[in-house]
Protein backbone atom coordinates (compact mmCIF):
# COMPACT_ATOMS: atom_id res chain seq x y z
CA UNK A 1 0.00 0.00 0.00
CA UNK A 2 2.90 2.33 0.83
CA UNK A 3 4.27 1.75 -2.65
CA UNK A 4 1.00 2.88 -4.26
CA UNK A 5 0.81 6.00 -2.09
CA UNK A 6 4.40 6.89 -2.96
CA UNK A 7 3.61 6.40 -6.65
CA UNK A 8 0.54 8.67 -6.33
CA UNK A 9 2.64 11.34 -4.59
CA UNK A 10 5.25 11.08 -7.35
CA UNK A 11 2.60 11.51 -10.05
CA UNK A 12 1.24 14.58 -8.29
CA UNK A 13 4.68 16.12 -7.71
CA UNK A 14 6.00 15.53 -11.21
CA UNK A 15 2.75 16.79 -12.72
CA UNK A 16 2.95 19.96 -10.65
CA UNK A 17 6.57 20.59 -11.58
CA UNK A 18 5.84 20.13 -15.28
CA UNK A 19 2.75 22.36 -15.18
CA UNK A 20 0.15 19.64 -15.64
CA UNK A 21 -3.31 21.03 -14.72
CA UNK A 22 -4.77 20.00 -11.36
CA UNK A 23 -7.70 18.21 -13.00
CA UNK A 24 -5.34 16.11 -15.12
CA UNK A 25 -3.26 15.18 -12.04
CA UNK A 26 -6.37 14.00 -10.22
CA UNK A 27 -7.29 12.01 -13.32
CA UNK A 28 -3.89 10.24 -13.27
CA UNK A 29 -4.29 9.36 -9.59
CA UNK A 30 -7.83 8.11 -10.30
CA UNK A 31 -6.49 5.86 -13.08
CA UNK A 32 -3.83 4.56 -10.68
CA UNK A 33 -6.55 3.76 -8.14
CA UNK A 34 -8.58 1.89 -10.77
CA UNK A 35 -5.48 -0.03 -11.82
CA UNK A 36 -4.79 -1.12 -8.22
CA UNK A 37 -8.40 -2.29 -7.83
CA UNK A 38 -8.04 -4.18 -11.12
CA UNK A 39 -4.92 -5.93 -9.79
CA UNK A 40 -6.86 -7.18 -6.76
CA UNK A 41 -9.81 -8.33 -8.84
CA UNK A 42 -7.86 -10.08 -11.65
CA UNK A 43 -4.82 -11.57 -9.91
CA UNK A 44 -5.15 -14.57 -7.55
CA UNK A 45 -4.43 -14.51 -3.82
CA UNK A 46 -0.73 -14.70 -3.00
CA UNK A 47 0.38 -12.92 -6.16
CA UNK A 48 3.46 -10.75 -5.48
CA UNK A 49 1.99 -7.64 -7.14
CA UNK A 50 -1.20 -8.03 -5.16
CA UNK A 51 0.78 -8.42 -1.95
CA UNK A 52 2.83 -5.32 -2.78
CA UNK A 53 -0.36 -3.26 -3.13
CA UNK A 54 -1.91 -4.18 0.19
CA UNK A 55 -3.03 -7.76 -0.25
CA UNK A 56 -6.77 -6.97 -0.17
CA UNK A 57 -9.20 -4.82 -2.17
CA UNK A 58 -11.29 -4.02 0.95
CA UNK A 59 -8.78 -1.49 2.21
CA UNK A 60 -8.75 0.34 -1.14
CA UNK A 61 -12.54 0.34 -1.35
CA UNK A 62 -12.75 1.96 2.11
CA UNK A 63 -10.14 4.52 1.09
CA UNK A 64 -12.03 5.30 -2.12
CA UNK A 65 -15.31 5.65 -0.25
CA UNK A 66 -13.76 8.08 2.22
CA UNK A 67 -12.27 10.12 -0.61
CA UNK A 68 -15.64 10.23 -2.38
CA UNK A 69 -17.35 11.52 0.78
CA UNK A 70 -14.72 14.25 1.14
CA UNK A 71 -15.19 15.30 -2.49
CA UNK A 72 -18.99 15.40 -2.15
CA UNK A 73 -18.68 17.49 1.03
CA UNK A 74 -16.32 19.94 -0.65
CA UNK A 75 -18.60 20.23 -3.68
CA UNK A 76 -21.51 21.04 -1.38
CA UNK A 77 -19.48 23.71 0.38
CA UNK A 78 -18.53 25.30 -2.95
CA UNK A 79 -22.17 25.41 -3.98
CA UNK A 80 -23.22 27.06 -0.71
CA UNK A 81 -20.40 29.61 -0.97
CA UNK A 82 -21.34 30.42 -4.54
CA UNK A 83 -24.95 30.95 -3.49
CA UNK A 84 -23.89 33.18 -0.61
CA UNK A 85 -21.62 35.22 -2.87
CA UNK A 86 -24.29 35.63 -5.52
CA UNK A 87 -26.97 36.51 -2.95
CA UNK A 88 -29.54 39.07 -4.06
CA UNK A 89 -27.29 40.10 -6.90
CA UNK A 90 -27.77 36.80 -8.69
CA UNK A 91 -29.68 38.46 -11.48
CA UNK A 92 -30.25 35.28 -13.50
CA UNK A 93 -31.90 33.60 -10.50
CA UNK A 94 -33.94 36.70 -9.69
CA UNK A 95 -35.04 37.36 -13.28
CA UNK A 96 -36.07 33.74 -13.78
CA UNK A 97 -38.09 33.82 -10.56
CA UNK A 98 -39.74 37.10 -11.59
CA UNK A 99 -40.69 35.70 -14.99
CA UNK A 100 -42.10 32.49 -13.50
CA UNK A 101 -43.91 34.22 -10.62
CA UNK A 102 -42.03 32.08 -8.10
CA UNK A 103 -39.68 33.11 -5.33
CA UNK A 104 -35.98 32.78 -6.11
CA UNK A 105 -33.81 30.60 -3.87
CA UNK A 106 -32.38 33.77 -2.32
CA UNK A 107 -35.87 35.07 -1.50
CA UNK A 108 -36.93 31.74 -0.02
CA UNK A 109 -33.92 31.82 2.27
CA UNK A 110 -34.46 35.49 3.15
CA UNK A 111 -38.13 35.01 4.08
CA UNK A 112 -37.80 31.51 5.54
CA UNK A 113 -38.73 32.63 9.07
CA UNK A 114 -42.00 34.00 7.71
CA UNK A 115 -42.70 30.97 5.58
CA UNK A 116 -42.43 28.56 8.53
CA UNK A 117 -44.97 30.63 10.50
CA UNK A 118 -48.30 28.82 10.24
CA UNK A 119 -50.21 32.11 10.07
CA UNK A 120 -48.17 33.42 7.10
CA UNK A 121 -46.54 30.58 5.19
CA UNK A 122 -45.86 30.68 1.47
CA UNK A 123 -49.28 32.12 0.50
CA UNK A 124 -48.92 34.94 3.03
CA UNK A 125 -45.42 35.78 1.82
CA UNK A 126 -46.75 35.88 -1.73
CA UNK A 127 -49.42 38.35 -0.60
CA UNK A 128 -46.72 40.49 0.96
CA UNK A 129 -44.71 40.48 -2.26
CA UNK A 130 -47.79 41.51 -4.25
CA UNK A 131 -48.92 44.15 -1.73
CA UNK A 132 -48.73 47.93 -2.13
CA UNK A 133 -48.34 49.99 1.04
CA UNK A 134 -48.22 53.78 1.31
CA UNK A 135 -46.35 55.33 4.24
CA UNK A 136 -47.18 58.95 5.03
CA UNK A 137 -44.14 60.55 6.61
CA UNK A 138 -40.53 59.34 6.64
CA UNK A 139 -39.86 60.59 10.16
CA UNK A 140 -39.93 58.95 13.57
CA UNK A 141 -42.79 56.52 12.91
CA UNK A 142 -42.25 56.13 9.18
CA UNK A 143 -38.57 55.22 9.59
CA UNK A 144 -38.95 51.91 11.50
CA UNK A 145 -42.17 51.07 9.66
CA UNK A 146 -40.42 51.42 6.29
CA UNK A 147 -37.45 49.33 7.43
CA UNK A 148 -39.60 46.46 8.69
CA UNK A 149 -42.00 46.52 5.76
CA UNK A 150 -39.06 46.33 3.36
CA UNK A 151 -37.39 43.58 5.39
CA UNK A 152 -40.68 41.66 5.48
CA UNK A 153 -40.81 41.65 1.68
CA UNK A 154 -43.68 44.06 0.93
CA UNK A 155 -43.22 44.33 -2.82
CA UNK A 156 -44.17 47.94 -3.47
CA UNK A 157 -43.85 50.69 -0.86
CA UNK A 158 -44.68 54.34 -1.39
CA UNK A 159 -43.47 57.09 0.94
CA UNK A 160 -44.59 60.72 0.83
CA UNK A 161 -42.85 63.51 2.74
CA UNK A 162 -41.81 67.04 1.81
CA UNK A 163 -39.12 67.42 4.49
CA UNK A 164 -35.33 67.04 4.39
CA UNK A 165 -33.10 65.20 6.85
CA UNK A 166 -31.93 67.38 9.73
CA UNK A 167 -29.30 66.63 12.35
CA UNK A 168 -31.97 66.72 15.08
CA UNK A 169 -33.86 63.90 13.33
CA UNK A 170 -31.12 61.33 13.78
CA UNK A 171 -31.89 60.71 17.48
CA UNK A 172 -34.98 58.69 16.46
CA UNK A 173 -35.43 58.57 12.66
CA UNK A 174 -33.35 55.45 12.14
CA UNK A 175 -33.74 55.10 8.38
CA UNK A 176 -31.56 58.21 7.85
CA UNK A 177 -27.80 58.54 8.28
CA UNK A 178 -25.45 61.38 9.13
CA UNK A 179 -24.38 61.50 5.49
CA UNK A 180 -28.03 62.08 4.50
CA UNK A 181 -28.34 65.44 6.29
CA UNK A 182 -29.85 67.92 3.84
CA UNK A 183 -31.19 65.18 1.55
CA UNK A 184 -34.99 64.89 1.06
CA UNK A 185 -36.21 62.24 3.48
CA UNK A 186 -37.97 60.21 0.80
CA UNK A 187 -34.74 59.81 -1.19
CA UNK A 188 -32.74 59.00 1.93
CA UNK A 189 -35.32 56.31 2.75
CA UNK A 190 -35.20 55.00 -0.81
CA UNK A 191 -31.43 54.63 -0.59
CA UNK A 192 -31.56 52.74 2.72
CA UNK A 193 -34.36 50.43 1.59
CA UNK A 194 -32.48 49.58 -1.62
CA UNK A 195 -29.49 48.52 0.47
CA UNK A 196 -31.69 46.56 2.88
CA UNK A 197 -33.74 44.57 0.37
CA UNK A 198 -33.27 44.80 -3.40
CA UNK A 199 -36.37 42.65 -3.95
CA UNK A 200 -38.74 45.48 -2.98
CA UNK A 201 -39.48 48.76 -4.74
CA UNK A 202 -39.79 52.05 -2.88
CA UNK A 203 -41.59 54.87 -4.69
CA UNK A 204 -40.67 58.30 -3.27
CA UNK A 205 -43.06 61.26 -3.40
CA UNK A 206 -41.17 64.39 -2.40
CA UNK A 207 -44.12 66.63 -1.65
CA UNK A 208 -46.73 67.33 0.98
CA UNK A 209 -49.84 65.17 0.99
CA UNK A 210 -52.82 67.42 0.31
CA UNK A 211 -56.42 67.10 -0.86
CA UNK A 212 -55.39 67.47 -4.51
CA UNK A 213 -53.59 64.13 -4.68
CA UNK A 214 -54.62 62.23 -1.52
CA UNK A 215 -57.52 60.22 -2.94
CA UNK A 216 -55.79 59.40 -6.23
CA UNK A 217 -52.73 58.22 -4.32
CA UNK A 218 -54.74 56.20 -1.81
CA UNK A 219 -56.43 54.26 -4.61
CA UNK A 220 -53.03 53.02 -5.78
CA UNK A 221 -52.35 51.18 -2.49
CA UNK A 222 -53.78 48.34 -0.39
CA UNK A 223 -52.89 49.72 3.05
CA UNK A 224 -51.90 53.20 4.27
CA UNK A 225 -49.68 53.91 7.28
CA UNK A 226 -49.97 57.37 8.74
CA UNK A 227 -46.87 58.47 10.63
CA UNK A 228 -47.40 62.21 10.14
CA UNK A 229 -47.21 64.71 12.98
CA UNK A 230 -49.81 67.13 11.62
CA UNK A 231 -53.51 66.95 12.53
CA UNK A 232 -54.40 68.50 9.18
CA UNK A 233 -52.49 65.78 7.33
CA UNK A 234 -54.08 63.08 9.51
CA UNK A 235 -57.56 64.30 8.56
CA UNK A 236 -56.55 64.38 4.89
CA UNK A 237 -55.13 60.85 5.00
CA UNK A 238 -58.19 59.55 6.85
CA UNK A 239 -60.66 61.05 4.36
CA UNK A 240 -58.72 59.60 1.41
CA UNK A 241 -58.45 56.15 3.03
CA UNK A 242 -62.21 56.08 3.76
CA UNK A 243 -63.08 57.18 0.22
CA UNK A 244 -60.75 54.56 -1.29
CA UNK A 245 -61.92 51.80 1.10
CA UNK A 246 -58.34 51.21 2.26
CA UNK A 247 -57.37 50.30 5.86
CA UNK A 248 -55.45 53.02 7.69
CA UNK A 249 -52.81 52.07 10.27
CA UNK A 250 -52.36 55.14 12.44
CA UNK A 251 -49.70 55.83 15.06
CA UNK A 252 -49.00 58.84 17.27
CA UNK A 253 -46.39 59.89 19.83
CA UNK A 254 -46.14 62.23 22.77
CA UNK A 255 -42.96 62.40 24.86
CA UNK A 256 -43.01 58.96 26.61
CA UNK A 257 -46.30 57.62 25.24
CA UNK A 258 -47.40 56.18 21.93
CA UNK A 259 -50.65 54.87 20.50
CA UNK A 260 -51.65 52.79 17.51
CA UNK A 261 -54.92 51.75 15.90
CA UNK A 262 -56.32 50.43 12.62
CA UNK A 263 -59.11 52.60 11.18
CA UNK A 264 -61.16 50.64 8.66
CA UNK A 265 -64.82 51.69 8.29
CA UNK A 266 -65.15 49.57 5.13
CA UNK A 267 -64.95 46.57 7.47
CA UNK A 268 -67.14 47.85 10.30
CA UNK A 269 -64.47 49.77 12.19
CA UNK A 270 -64.42 53.48 13.03
CA UNK A 271 -62.38 56.04 11.12
CA UNK A 272 -59.91 58.49 12.60
CA UNK A 273 -62.48 61.30 12.55
CA UNK A 274 -64.93 59.18 14.59
CA UNK A 275 -62.42 59.08 17.44
CA UNK A 276 -60.92 62.54 17.01
CA UNK A 277 -63.75 64.71 15.62
CA UNK A 278 -61.93 67.97 16.33
CA UNK A 279 -58.30 69.06 16.23
CA UNK A 280 -56.74 69.58 19.67
CA UNK A 281 -56.61 73.10 21.02
CA UNK A 282 -53.31 74.95 20.54
CA UNK A 283 -50.72 73.77 23.06
CA UNK A 284 -52.65 70.59 23.98
CA UNK A 285 -50.65 68.35 21.62
CA UNK A 286 -47.06 69.68 21.51
CA UNK A 287 -44.85 68.53 18.68
CA UNK A 288 -41.66 66.53 19.25
CA UNK A 289 -39.66 69.75 18.89
CA UNK A 290 -41.78 71.45 21.54
CA UNK A 291 -42.32 68.66 24.07
CA UNK A 292 -39.50 66.25 23.24
CA UNK A 293 -39.76 62.52 22.58
CA UNK A 294 -37.88 59.44 23.78
CA UNK A 295 -35.61 58.25 20.94
CA UNK A 296 -36.57 54.53 20.94
CA UNK A 297 -40.32 55.20 21.37
CA UNK A 298 -41.00 55.80 17.63
CA UNK A 299 -39.20 52.53 16.96
CA UNK A 300 -41.62 50.66 19.24
CA UNK A 301 -44.76 52.20 17.75
CA UNK A 302 -43.45 52.20 14.17
CA UNK A 303 -42.58 48.50 14.44
CA UNK A 304 -46.09 47.84 15.78
CA UNK A 305 -47.50 49.67 12.76
CA UNK A 306 -45.50 47.35 10.49
CA UNK A 307 -46.84 44.35 12.44
CA UNK A 308 -50.44 45.48 11.97
CA UNK A 309 -49.79 46.01 8.26
CA UNK A 310 -48.38 42.51 7.83
CA UNK A 311 -51.41 41.10 9.67
CA UNK A 312 -53.79 42.99 7.41
CA UNK A 313 -52.06 41.83 4.24
CA UNK A 314 -51.69 38.18 5.26
CA UNK A 315 -55.01 37.97 7.14
CA UNK A 316 -53.16 36.75 10.23
CA UNK A 317 -54.48 37.11 13.75
CA UNK A 318 -56.67 40.01 14.85
CA UNK A 319 -55.66 43.51 13.73
CA UNK A 320 -56.32 46.51 16.00
CA UNK A 321 -59.49 47.30 14.08
CA UNK A 322 -61.80 49.08 16.50
CA UNK A 323 -59.17 49.03 19.25
CA UNK A 324 -56.44 51.44 20.29
CA UNK A 325 -53.28 50.19 21.95
CA UNK A 326 -51.56 52.73 24.21
CA UNK A 327 -47.97 52.20 25.34
CA UNK A 328 -46.49 54.12 28.28
CA UNK A 329 -42.73 53.75 27.97
CA UNK A 330 -41.97 55.62 31.18
CA UNK A 331 -43.78 53.07 33.34
CA UNK A 332 -43.61 50.07 30.99
CA UNK A 333 -47.39 49.73 30.77
CA UNK A 334 -49.79 49.01 27.92
CA UNK A 335 -53.55 49.26 27.80
CA UNK A 336 -56.15 48.73 25.11
CA UNK A 337 -59.36 50.68 24.70
CA UNK A 338 -62.32 49.95 22.44
CA UNK A 339 -63.22 52.55 19.82
CA UNK A 340 -66.76 53.15 18.62
CA UNK A 341 -67.89 54.23 15.19
CA UNK A 342 -69.79 57.50 15.14
CA UNK A 343 -72.92 57.16 12.95
CA UNK A 344 -72.92 60.93 12.42
CA UNK A 345 -69.23 61.13 11.48
CA UNK A 346 -68.85 63.59 8.57
CA UNK A 347 -66.33 61.28 6.89
CA UNK A 348 -67.65 57.71 7.28
CA UNK A 349 -71.07 58.08 8.96
CA UNK A 350 -74.65 58.38 7.76
CA UNK A 351 -75.27 62.05 6.88
CA UNK A 352 -78.79 61.82 8.32
CA UNK A 353 -77.79 60.19 11.61
CA UNK A 354 -78.05 62.02 14.91
CA UNK A 355 -74.77 62.83 16.69
CA UNK A 356 -73.56 60.09 19.05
Amino acid sequence: MVLVLLLAAALWGVGRLTGVPRQARWLMIGLLYIAVLGVHVVLPDGNALRAATGGSAAMWLLLGGAAALVLIYRAGLRQLRARARSGPGDTADTEHAARSGRFSETELDRYSRHIVLREIGGPGQTRLRNARVLVVGAGGLGSPALLYLAAAGVGSIGVIDDDAVDNSNLQRQVIHRDASIGMPKVFSAQQTVAELNPFVTLRPYHRRLDDDIALELARDYDVILDGSDSTETRYTVNAAAVAAGVPLVSGALSQWEGQISVFDPARSGPCYRCVFPRAPAPGMAPSCAEGGVLGPLPGVIGAMMAVETVKLITDAGQPLRGDMLIYDALWGETRKITLRRDPSCPVCGDPGAAPA
